[in-house]
């Protein structure tokens, strides 16, 4: 589903079916915020240097296509790709060698023609020896919300947000009301941060694997509750929420629906759950 075919979206769609979607396992897809291309990471689909990789294609006729490797693909770990919302960077997560340790969060700058500039670590203010996973800026580019497991927070991986100093990303702090002893990731923005949507589960590993949404009651998300989607269940794996810059009523999430399904995990888009929240939460 793209372009015009969005348009008659009701509960959900799957995205690119073919060509985004396909028999291998598609995670966290991000549409850049003129919309002419999308990204999204993969764990195996053949073509790319390394296991899990970082895949791009562009909006033809209504339709994504050409789907092709990025060339700043490592042979590496490359995951968790998001646009930011002025369209000026691409960020993610490797393992690539150079980092300060595990799974680090990059960006690159992107380049008019469709390519890339050359990945840059976001340095120790919110890298850490643990891992970081799914780094997510502000609607503004003030502030990166991401998950990592080596800041000593509630449990294992918990989402922090970090603040833009003028030369670096820093002073990250453990997002308030929704850490627990279990895993929290994947985060997305809704609106300006007055809600989030969120990845939840004891173990990442193991199911169930559960998108929730929580609303900022002025100081902290509170009363987090499951997505309202029909595979978002207590028995499945439904993770990588990602808001469409292009159209900030619309979110992409990762899971597996009984129909249509392409693969193992596949790239869905439904409407973007209400925000009835307020301003700071962070």
């Amino acid at each position: 589903m793209s372009g015009p075919a969005a348009a008659f979206l009701s509960e959900f769609g799957i995205e690119g079916m073919g060509v985004v979607s396909t028999k291998a396992s598609e995670v966290r897809a991000s549409v850049s915020p003129d919309g002419k291309r999308i990204v999204w990471g993969s764990t195996d689909r053949e073509g790319g240097p390394g296991g899990r990789d970082l895949w791009q294609a562009t909006l033809k006729d209504g339709r994504w296509q050409d789907a092709t490797p990025l060339p700043i693909n490592s042979a590496s770990k490359d995951y968790d790709p998001l646009f930011s919302a002025d369209g000026r960077w691409l960020y993610f997560f490797s393992d690539r060698p150079g980092g300060v340790g595990g799974d680090d969060l990059y960006r690159a700058a992107v380049l008019a023609g469709g390519g890339f500039g050359k990945p840059e670590n976001l340095g120790p203010g919110v890298n850490t020896r643990g891992n970081e996973w799914a780094p997510t800026p502000s609607r503004d580019g003030r502030h990166l919300l991401f998950a990592s497991d080596g800041r000593g927070g509630a449990g294992r991986q918990d989402l922090f947000v970090a603040r833009w100093d003028g030369n670096a990303f820093s002073d990250a702090k453990p997002l308030p009301g929704v850490n627990t002893s279990g895993d929290e990731l994947d985060p997305a923005w809704l609106g300006d941060g007055e809600a989030i949507v969120f990845t939840r589960s004891k173990n990442v590993n193991d199911q169930p694997v559960r998108l929730f949404v929580a609303q900022c009651d002025g100081k902290r998300y509170d009363d987090a509750e499951p997505l309202k989607l029909s595979f978002n269940t207590e028995d499945g794996i439904t993770f990588g929420p990602a808001l469409d810059w292009n159209k900030p009523g619309e979110l992409l999430v990762t899971g597996t629906a009984k129909s249509p399904k392409a693969g193992k995990y596949d790239i869905y888009r439904m409407k973007a759950p209400a925000v009835t929240g307020k301003t700071g939460c962070f």
